[in-house]
């Protein structure tokens, strides 16, 4: 079972089809999108595989709640829903669709079956599928 995920790029890229897009990892929230990525970027290529562990790390504190260097699922689908949401602003964090979503994300993600996510687990799952 494949998981879609917007795209990971950076703010002069443009997303993607399978990982969150960095101009919306690396906004504050709350931030305009169109202030963070000029409309002029939107034709660029996605992240890689540097440039999206670049953005992971540069966020994981934000997500990583407890600091003790993984995700959990609750810490995980935090991040995801946000970033899914600013690409779908219908998303909603407590829809069925979007739980099931995120579970199967956690799923992919989860290599090593620790019910915890590492940068590099995390990593890995949004450049998987950029070739």
């Amino acid at each position: 079972m494949t998981v879609a995920v917007p795209a990971l790029a950076q703010t002069t890229t443009a997303p993607a089809q399978t990982s969150p897009s960095a101009a919306q990892t690396a906004a504050p929230a709350g931030a305009d999108p169109a202030q963070v990525a000029p409309a002029e970027a939107a034709a660029a290529q996605p992240a890689t595989a540097s440039q999206v562990a670049q953005v992971v790390d540069s966020q994981w504190a934000t997500y990583d709640k407890d600091g003790n260097g993984s995700l959990s699922k609750a810490e995980f689908s935090e991040w995801m829903v946000a970033l899914k949401a600013q690409t779908d602003p219908s998303a909603k964090a407590e829809s069925a669709d979007t739980k099931k979503w995120v579970g199967t994300a956690f799923a992919q993600a989860d290599t090593d079956k620790s019910k915890s996510l590492s940068k590099s687990e995390v990593t890995g799952f949004l450049t998987a599928g950029q070739g």
